[in-house]
C-alpha cells in the first residue's frame, strides 16, 4: 500500500509540475526543490512498503532493515549536502597519498605538492605534449632533455649547441630553441624561450624563468607550490 501511495503521490506531482509551466513556485518551493522534495518523499513510502508490507516480517526485523536505509539515505545526502567540502578533504589525502600531484586549485591558479625527494615535480605540456618539469628558480630559462626536445620537434643532430649551462655533472653546453606553446594546468605561455641539453646531458626537463617570468605570481606555501597565470 505505502509503495502505491508514493507512486500516486509522483503521478500528482508530475502533473502540478506541468501545469505550473516550471515558472511557478509551488507551495513556497522553487519546481526544482518541489520534484526533489517529491521524489524523496515518495521514495522513503516505497521503502516502508518495502519493508512493512511482508506480512512474515517481524516487527523488530522490520524497524532494524528502516533504520538502516535511514541511516544509508543520511550518509547519501550528507556525502550531496558537503560534496564540495568532500573534494577538498579527497584532495588532500591523494596529495599525501600520491607526491608531485599537479591539480588546477581555481581557474588560472595551479597547485603542486613536494614530491618524496623534496622538490616539486610539475606535470605540464610542451606543444601539446605531456612533459614533467623540476622546478627551477635557478634556471634561467626552460631547459630540455635531448629526448624531450625530440618529441616535439627538436632533432638533437640538428641544433646549434652554442650556450653554456651549469648542470649538476658540471658545464655543459645547450642549444637555444622557443617553445610554441607550453602548458601548466589551465596556465599556458606562447612562445617560452628554452635550451635544449646535449644527449645524456641532463636526466629532467627544468622548468625555469623564461615560464615563471610568465606568471602573475608563485609561492611555495608548506608542502605545495603555488603557480598564477597572468593576466
Amino acid at each position: 500500500m505505502p509503495g502505491a501511495i508514493g507512486l500516486g503521490i509522483i503521478l500528482v506531482a508530475i502533473a502540478i509540475l506541468a501545469f505550473s509551466y516550471g515558472e511557478r513556485n509551488i507551495v513556497g518551493l522553487e519546481p526544482d526543490q518541489f520534484a526533489r522534495l517529491t521524489a524523496l518523499g515518495a521514495m522513503l513510502l516505497f521503502l516502508a512498503g518495502s519493508v512493512f508490507g511482508r506480512s512474515r516480517v517481524q516487527i523488530g526485523e522490520a524497524l532494524r532493515a528502516l533504520v538502516i536505509w535511514a541511516a544509508i539515505f543520511i550518509a547519501l545526502l550528507g556525502l550531496y549536502v558537503y560534496r564540495f567540502e568532500m573534494d577538498a578533504v579527497f584532495g588532500r589525502v591523494v596529495d599525501g597519498v600520491i607526491p608531485g600531484r599537479t591539480t588546477i586549485s581555481s581557474p588560472g591558479e595551479v597547485s603542486v605538492t613536494r614530491g618524496a625527494s623534496g622538490g616539486f615535480v610539475v606535470q605540464g605540456e610542451a606543444n601539446g605534449e605531456p612533459m614533467r618539469f623540476i622546478f627551477d628558480t635557478g634556471a634561467d630559462v626552460v631547459v630540455l632533455t635531448a629526448e624531450s626536445a625530440a618529441r616535439i620537434g627538436f632533432q638533437p643532430q640538428d641544433l646549434r649547441y652554442i650556450v653554456q649551462v651549469r648542470t649538476a655533472n658540471g658545464t655543459a653546453m645547450a642549444a637555444p630553441v622557443t617553445i610554441e606553446t607550453l602548458t601548466v594546468g589551465d596556465i599556458a605561455a606562447s612562445r617560452v624561450r628554452a635550451l635544449v641539453a646535449r644527449p645524456d646531458a641532463l636526466t629532467s626537463n627544468l622548468l625555469g624563468m623564461s615560464f615563471l617570468d610568465r606568471l602573475s605570481s608563485y609561492e611555495v606555501r608548506n608542502d605545495r607550490l603555488i603557480l598564477r597565470g597572468g593576466d
